[in-house]
């Protein structure tokens, strides 16, 4: 059975937790169930609370966005539902539709998407479906509110009736003001309201002339407001009609209110189902903003929480854009209670109210930031004494009860328990304060308790370094300005850095000395030795971290070269890909360019067809049969390759024009004369054929295979005709 007192909920800031969630529920009930949050009692009751607001965290990320939740408060309907022959306003039944409603579409969706949240659809499934109340109400009540015309056959019939009154009273006061007007009688407002009916402004020296009933006057009693002779008897039948409205409205509603009262004990179900769920999303947007994760809960008697935050610490310094440093802490069988010991100002209590808050919180069903693969078990009861306790209630000194308080804890003190006390012994003689706090810590050991205490006495320190199932702790120091680094440590007790701060402040070095005459020798070599070791610690963990960091950057550096050496493999591939192929088009080329100047020479088509037939049938000889899928990522392969290429070539072809142009400019060659039979070549091209004719500017070039006219200074020379 798990028993948390308040006390122990007021000294870690439980409370402010709980006003942060309820600032995130969306209803007035979830807002005050989120206030009444405590630690559950069953561990079955526990895990669900826990997976529920986990499978609400994990809806933010997803696209299946749980739907709205809202509801409106039906609490004063709820009461007067339960009072027998009481009957509800029309607004009343459009909230319990809408709650109805709201209830039903969370039960379907939550049944949908059961694989996904399967906890959530557990709860819902407490919780029946029905359309009923939905449908009574809707047979009744419209969307605006207001009570429909064929709610009842009777209502049809007076509304009708009322329509047509209040038709013959604004066609009779129509003609009334018609004809008053005309004679004068009208003030220049010509007409008001009065108690809701329609009235004449008619000047007050005429009053006596205008037939009707005086409902009122101005202030200043300038004029009179009548109601017209001719319109006062439909006013009445409307009057009438209007009280059988009225009347007609409350037989139905009691009517609905009668129908719907078996229901009640569902409705109640439903603002009851709707306000859990609204506490769960509250739970999930504050772990969202914490970044609070589900550790893993054991039987074993571990507790390990790794890159643990204080979350009220963390919200803050969030805000104000300053950083929080975790903290990792152990607790299990060979190491049950640690003794954290260090200056003032380190983090000490801060450490233990983290550790102490975030089981009290994950003990309540609330996800904490932690690593994810953070562990703990479940204590019975979580015991502190944290902070300033002097009772000025009872007249009672800080000592006094703290005392009182450790004989509580002694009597509630076992396995399933775990203590926190912030500044253990303190609040009387330091050497007798002292020794009663070592025998409490003893009794604490002695029950297989874990716990975490903060002291400055040396005592302790030593107790915890010669029980077994006990530790020492400490908060790291800068050895140089003495600024406390927020980082526990375990394995080794903490200097209170007396004399060091002392000095530090400006106490002169003389007064140090003779205070450290004082006290006994071996207390000062002893928080000396303690000092210098963490002094060392350090030291060592700056090393430490300036190594891992080396280390990151070098793992860093070496993920770059071997990328770049892919990409240097993956061109070097390429371009040897693209030789290749290119070595085979030069090949051929070759090969062609030679049969083509046999074919020059002998003019002999049948023997140039079979040559190009012997080349085609060498090649399709070398080809493999490639698969389709194969073939694709050639062409892609080769399609980045020519894209490379024809970047590369279109640079090569800009620098040769650049280069050019600047010869042109410089010099320009004088062109020799072509003559007919001179060998030639177009400017930007390769092949090479003979001039056959001269007419004006063009030129007709014969290749062998065919002839083409060109424009004479398109034209290069080559060589000079064979004679």
């Amino acid at each position: 059975m798990i028993s948390i007192t308040d006390k122990t909920l007021q000294d870690l800031q439980f409370p402010t937790v709980l006003e942060t969630i309820s600032s995130s529920c969306n209803t007035e009930l979830g807002k005050q169930k989120a206030l009444e949050i405590i630690p559950f009692k069953e561990k079955e009751l526990l895990m669900k609370a826990l997976l529920q607001t986990s499978e609400y965290l994990a809806s933010f990320e997803n696209n299946n966005a749980i739907p709205n939740h809202g509801f409106d408060s039906i609490a004063y309907e709820i009461k007067f539902l339960a009072i027998e022959d009481s009957f509800l306003e029309v607004g009343s039944f459009r909230k319990i539709a809408s709650i109805s409603d709201t209830s039903n579409i969370l039960l379907l969706y939550f049944k949908k998407f059961h694989d996904y949240y399967p906890n959530l659809n557990s709860r819902a499934l407490q919780v029946d479906y029905t359309k009923d109340i939905i449908n009574m109400v809707d047979d009744v009540v419209d969307k605006y509110g207001e009570v429909k015309d064929n709610a009842s056959p009777d209502l049809l019939n007076i509304r009708r009736d009322i329509n047509l009154v209040r038709g013959k009273v604004n066609q009779s006061f129509g003609i009334a003001m018609s004809q008053y007007n005309s004679l004068g009688y009208l003030d220049d407002i010509k007409e008001s309201f009065v108690n809701n009916r329609r009235v004449l402004a008619v000047l007050a020296m005429y009053r006596r002339k205008v037939k009707g009933s005086i409902l009122g006057s101005s202030k200043t009693g300038s004029i009179a407001y009548i109601e017209p002779e001719t319109t006062l008897q439909y006013s009445r039948e409307l009057s009438n009609l209007e009280y059988e409205e009225k009347e007609e409205i409350t037989r139905i509603l009691k009517q609905l209110s009668y129908a719907i009262r078996p229901f009640l004990p569902l409705i109640i179900k439903y603002q009851d189902f709707l306000s859990d769920i609204d506490v769960v999303a509250a739970k999930a947007k504050y772990a969202r903003k914490i970044k609070g994760v589900l550790p893993e809960i054991t039987n074993n008697r571990r507790l390990y929480f790794r890159d643990a935050f204080h979350p009220i610490l963390l919200l803050n310094n969030n805000e104000k854009k300053e950083i929080t440093h975790p903290q990792t802490i152990e607790l299990d069988q060979e190491h049950r209670i640690i003794v954290i010991s260090g200056p003032n100002a380190g983090g000490k209590t801060i450490s233990l109210k983290t550790i102490g808050l975030l089981q009290l919180m994950l003990q309540s069903g609330i996800l904490i930031p932690v690593h994810e693969r953070s562990e703990t078990f479940l204590f019975d009861r979580i015991l502190t004494d944290i902070g300033d306790n002097q009772s000025i209630e009872n007249h009672l000194s800080t000592y006094s009860y703290r005392l009182k308080n450790m004989n509580y804890f002694l009597k509630k003190c076992n396995a399933k328990t775990m203590f926190l006390i912030d500044e253990f012994g303190t609040g009387s003689d330091p050497d007798l304060g002292g020794a009663l706090a070592e025998i409490f810590l003893e009794e604490f050991y002695h029950r297989e308790a874990f716990g975490i205490i903060t002291t400055h006495y040396s005592n302790l320190k030593m107790l915890a370094n010669e029980l077994p199932f006990a530790s020492n702790a400490n908060m790291l120091f800068d050895e140089k300005t003495l600024e406390p680094m927020y980082k526990l440590v375990l394995g080794q007790a903490g200097s209170s850095f007396t004399f060091e701060v002392a000095q530090k402040n400006g106490i002169p070095y003389g007064l140090i000395n003779r205070a450290k005459k004082k006290i006994e020798g071996g207390k000062v070599r002893f928080d000396k030795t303690i000092a210098t070791l963490q002094k060392e610690r350090s030291k060592m963990e700056k090393t430490s971290q300036t190594l891992k960091e080396e280390e990151s950057k070098a793992r860093e550096e070496g993920k770059k070269m071997e990328t770049i050496n892919v990409k240097i493999k993956q061109k070097l591939e390429s371009y040897q890909e693209l030789y290749d192929s290119n070595q085979k088009l030069i090949y051929i080329g070759q090969k062609i360019d030679d049969i083509s100047s046999k074919y020059f020479n002998t003019k002999n088509k049948k023997e140039l067809v079979a040559e190009f037939l012997k080349i085609i049938e060498i090649e399709n000889s070398k080809r493999i049969k490639i698969t389709a899928k194969e073939t694709i990522v050639k062409k892609e392969k080769e399609k980045e390759i020519l894209k490379e290429v024809s970047v590369k070539v279109e640079e090569i072809r800009v620098l040769k024009k650049e280069k050019k142009i600047k010869a042109n400019l410089v010099i320009e060659k004088a062109k020799p004369v072509l003559k007919v039979g001179d060998r030639v070549r177009m400017f930007d091209g390769k092949a090479v054929g003979t001039l056959d004719k001269i007419e004006k500017n063009k030129a007709t070039v014969n290749y062998g295979v065919f002839t083409s006219k060109v424009s004479l200074e398109a034209l290069e020379f080559v060589e000079k005709a064979k004679k």
